[in-house]
């Protein structure tokens, strides 16, 4: 067995298995214990034309994506926020620590990332709560929109051990940013990132890795170019560009994929340019060109995934993953966290939230292994809904509660993520 590369700093391991003379399908003990792979386990097998992709039928918890808090320093044109009327808060630390003992007693459990609706960095305590799990040996990641990482703060975070800073930026100008985050300044936003290069430096460590995510949309598609060099100055070692999710009304029209044509990738992200991740947009040559500009700039291109197969793969479920929001209720994706308005292809729809349980009141584990959990992972694995994104013919596209083919909430035939339109770090 060879180990490709290290599970830790990759989202993805790649080891080499055999066939034994028995013909069964003989793993590393390590694999087996981090997909909780028993005797009798069932594997679903998916045959592409790039081969056989394996997926536990029933997926080991390996990531908890945590909302600290959904309270925020901005508002932007983008968010969620402009279209829910739930209450706001933070994750009480009572919670989290509740938490991180009973991820204790999950041998599977990975990865721990930081966000949500809300702004991390706004949560007192989130320095703590990235250090605690660090101190569990998680992968840590927080995605931010930098504005309030002092040089405090970002000492914090850095003693603390945090692997990977994910800044949003959807502007490489002042004005651009200014529109789309009314109050929000890019320079204060680079000083502050500049800030944490230079701590790393004196501190002498390596941590945490720089990334700068993008929401690519009709009116910002021409500032794509500049993304290099603001990578650059920030020393950012990749680039997430993914497409917006209008929420209001007045940003339908603002989408880039009406056709969904998807940008192949083939490369591994190199020390000397940014890697940069896309995901599908219309091939039509105003936004093109302003694409290739970028890409012949950063040197090299990637998708987020580029061992998954072509048809509908859900990041969340597949790579067994669940979110927990700032009152302590777990849902199966970010997407699920919250009841909001939203606008698929220009169709009004309504995503109903769905929670399982409370990390308050139950073990994690517990939670993740509830027969009305294990089913729904076993339909999105199975991705047996209605085509809505092709269809869009009924009234049950209006919301996710039920689909024609009978399946019952949350139904995830609209799902954006699972057809790589939107992409998550």
């Amino acid at each position: 067995m060879k180990n490709k590369t290290d599970p830790k700093s990759q989202s993805t391991t790649s080891v080499d298995i055999r066939i034994g003379e028995d013909g069964g399908l003989h793993l590393t003990d390590e694999l087996r214990r981090r997909w909780n792979l028993k005797p009798g386990s069932e594997l679903h097998v998916n045959e592409t034309p790039q081969g056989l992709f394996l997926y536990p039928v029933n997926p080991p918890l390996s990531k908890i994506f945590i909302e600290p808090t959904s309270q925020c320093n901005l508002q932007c044109r983008t968010c969620v926020r402009n279209s829910w009327d739930e209450p706001v808060g933070s994750m009480e630390m009572t919670v989290y620590r509740k938490l991180l003992s009973d991820l204790s007693e999950i041998p599977s459990i990975r990865a721990m990332a930081f966000w949500g609706i809300g702004e991390p960095l706004v949560h007192p305590d989130i320095v703590e709560m990235v250090a605690l799990a660090h101190e569990m040996g998680l992968k840590t990641e927080l995605i931010t929109n930098g504005l309030l990482l002092n040089s405090e703060l970002a000492k914090g975070l850095i003693e603390a051990g945090l692997d990977t800073l994910v800044v949003s930026v959807d502007g490489t100008t002042q004005a651009s940013y200014a529109d789309i985050r009314p109050g929000g300044d890019l320079r204060q936003v680079q000083s502050n990132i500049r800030e944490l290069n230079m701590l790393q430096a004196k501190m002498f460590r390596k941590n945490p890795e720089v990334g700068l995510e993008f929401v690519a949309m009709k009116s910002n598609i021409d500032q794509l170019p500049g993304l290099a060099k603001n990578a650059r100055s920030m020393e950012a070692s990749f680039i997430v560009i993914t497409n917006l999710l209008p929420c209001t009304e007045d940003m339908k029209d603002e989408i880039l994929y009406w056709l969904s044509a998807q940008v192949k990738n083939n490369a591994q992200r190199s020390q000397w340019s940014p890697e940069l991740m896309l995901p599908r947009i219309d091939l039509r040559s105003e936004y093109q060109t302003p694409l290739l500009n970028l890409m012949s700039r950063v040197g090299r291109t990637v998708r987020t995934r580029k061992d998954i197969p072509e048809d509908d793969y859900c990041p969340f479920i597949q790579e067994g993953s669940a979110s927990v929001n700032w009152a302590g209720d777990v849902s199966p994706c970010i997407a699920l966290m919250h009841s909001y308005k939203c606008y698929v292809l220009g169709r009004e729809k309504f995503i109903k939230r769905y929670s399982i349980g409370n990390v308050a009141q139950e073990k994690m584990n517990d939670i993740w292994d509830k027969k009305e959990y294990r089913e729904f992972r076993d339909r999105v694995i199975k991705f047996e809904f209605s085509p809505c994104i092709q269809c869009t013919a009924c009234d049950y596209t209006e919301t996710n509660e039920e689909d024609c083919f009978g399946n019952p909430h949350p139904v995830c035939g609209d799902c954006l993520w699972a057809k790589r339109v939107l992409l998550c770090p």
